[in-house]
């Protein structure tokens, strides 16, 4: 049964659209032109679309975690017929709001309509019952953020993290062109399959720049759900002004995960939303933890970090402490600052300017000099960065 056709929705009417109809605009030209140039070796050999939609021919191995505001709940399951092992991602229909429904049905369309190696999407969805089920590949190491949970709580080493944001990085100049913004870019949505592929997930905060035809210089829209991804937004898109944000918005974002990798923790995280907002407002912004990006005393509220900076930067809410105090580090945590690399400052400076402006687009960060030390033969780069085999 098409999702669009459930009939377990009886509080709102869900007509099909046709994709064409649906998202007719002038960047179509990309998808012939540019996805031949951009896909790897491989990069179809994730395919799912063989596999049948009944959800009795699924037997459900493992919850992997939540996602879509919790209410969608994501499980391993391995189709019978086959012996495939899949990700499916299941959400009560039935308890959702018509706005939420919206997002889901952006959600599947979206799926229906990317073609990128690095963006996670999915051509299987089905309904069982109120259920709706969205089957993707299964990523074998996880997320970024299961990986710095699991295995780099001080933060991952920067060829590791180049990998990871390069792949991001390939994926956002792919939806940028294509005439979307991301806005949901966080270490969480940044997927690592079994073959060391990079994939962008997340595509129910994807919004369309696209109006009647034409680019819009800029949009108003806030996201879904936008608390727990306050600390990633830009300024631009929190201050809600007649400016609007764009694309550059997703830089910004791509600048706040880069702290995230390389430190294993989320910058602003410990700040009480107003504080936050305040901060990136006025231009404060989150550095790297051999730099001090507050004058040290400037924010009393604040506890000194255990580098012995008033960084501002908390520890990742997944390991239970919010705070160390320098003189007291936590077990098994370096006391000390890391010394990071020119380019990587650079490189993080460059994302979060305060001006949209100032800041590059995802085709020219590719050229980066800080990635120029990604290596592109995949499997045995990425099994020597990772300490062991991260499965679900």
């Amino acid at each position: 049964m098409s999702f669009l056709d459930c009939s377990c929705i009886s509080h709102t009417t869900v007509q099909s659209v046709s994709i064409e109809d649906r998202y007719e605009d002038s960047s179509h030209h990309f998808l012939s032109s540019a996805v031949s140039d951009c896909t790897l070796p491989g990069a179809l050999g994730d395919d799912i679309t063989g596999l049948s939609p009944e959800p009795g021919h699924y037997q459900l191995l493992a919850e992997l975690g939540r996602g879509f505001n919790n209410m969608s709940q994501v499980s391993m399951a391995r189709h019978t017929p086959s012996g495939q092992l899949v990700a499916i991602k299941h959400t009560n229909l039935d308890e959702c709001t018509e706005e939420e429904l919206l997002q889901l049905s952006n959600e599947v369309l979206l799926s229906r309509l990317f073609r990128h190696p690095n963006l996670l999407t999915s051509r299987l969805v089905f309904s069982s019952c109120c259920q709706l089920w969205i089957l993707t590949p299964l990523m074998s190491y996880g997320s970024a953020d299961a990986l710095l949970r699991s295995y780099f709580p001080d933060g991952m080493s920067e060829s590791l993290m180049a990998y990871l944001l390069h792949g991001v990085l390939k994926a956002l100049e792919y939806l940028h062109q294509m005439g979307y913004v991301h806005r949901g870019l966080k270490a969480s949505h940044i997927l690592l399959s079994g073959d060391g592929r990079v994939y962008l997930s997340g595509l129910h905060s994807v919004y369309s720049m696209m109006r009647d035809g034409r680019r819009a210089r800029a949009v108003f829209d806030m996201p879904h759900h936008s608390p727990a991804l306050l600390p990633w937004l830009s300024p631009e898109l929190l201050r809600q002004d007649l400016h609007g944000y764009g694309v550059k918005s997703d830089i910004y974002s791509l600048g706040i995960v880069a702290c995230e990798l390389v430190s294993g923790r989320v910058p602003f995280q410990d700040m009480p939303p107003t504080q936050m907002l305040l901060q990136k407002l006025h231009g404060s912004h989150c550095c790297l933890m051999d730099v001090a990006p507050f004058p040290l005393g400037k924010l009393g509220g604040l506890t000194v970090s255990r580098s012995g900076l008033d960084s501002g930067i908390g520890e990742s809410v997944a390991t239970g402490s919010l705070k160390h105090s320098a003189s007291a580090p936590a077990p098994g945590h370096s006391p000390g600052p890391k010394n990071h690399s020119a380019t990587l400052h650079g490189l993080v400076q460059q994302c979060l300017q305060q001006q949209p402006e100032q800041r590059p687009s995802a085709s020219a960060l590719l050229t980066h000099a800080f990635f120029k030390q990604v290596g592109f033969t995949v499997t045995p780069n990425i099994q020597l960065a990772l300490p062991v085999c991260y499965n679900y």
